[in-house]
């Protein structure tokens, strides 16, 4: 069987495509412009269309060029631990792709609109109205949890069997 070869060209064409369809979605629903909220799919989601000029949880509203600054400094570091990493296992790629699709996504619309265009919230739970870049970026954020555990697991099951 053939191994699946996925390279750094693959990582950015598919963060493009990522930050593709984020953008997208927020340029939808930024056109409707409407302030009113909407359901979705009954029970799960609805449209609330919100201008975020802060971080998570409306965090640091009042520094939107330092967010700015912070979101192209880590986009660009992701960049060059990408080129770096040429050798990194399919899971740490597939985290950095979700990671800088979520940072540029995110930074695009601080770049050129002073905020990020939140409209998606979750109805059965008090959440903050959040976009697909932070999908992308929790995404990253659990595979990179979930290897840290089960690399870290297999290891010591492995040094602790050698000693048996």
């Amino acid at each position: 069987m053939k191994s699946i070869v996925f390279n750094n060209q693959h990582i950015l064409i598919s963060t493009a495509f990522l930050v593709a369809i984020d953008q997208s979605t927020k340029h939808i629903a930024l056109a409707q412009n409407n302030t009113e909220s909407y359901i979705i799919i009954p029970k799960l989601i609805k449209y609330s269309l919100v201008k975020n000029y802060g971080a998570s949880f409306g965090m640091l509203s009042n520094l939107p060029y330092l967010l700015s600054l912070i979101s192209l400094l880590v986009s660009f570091v992701l960049i060059i631990l990408l080129i770096r990493n040429r050798s990194a296992n399919i899971s740490k790629k597939i985290a950095f792709m979700f990671l800088l699709a979520g940072t540029l996504g995110n930074g695009i619309d601080r770049w050129f609109l002073g905020y990020v265009i939140d409209f998606i919230q979750l109805i059965p739970i008090n959440f903050p109205v959040f976009n697909l870049s932070d999908i992308y970026i929790n995404i990253a954020l659990l595979i990179i949890i979930y290897k840290s555990i089960f690399s870290n697991s297999n290891n010591t099951n492995i040094h602790s069997n050698k000693y048996k």
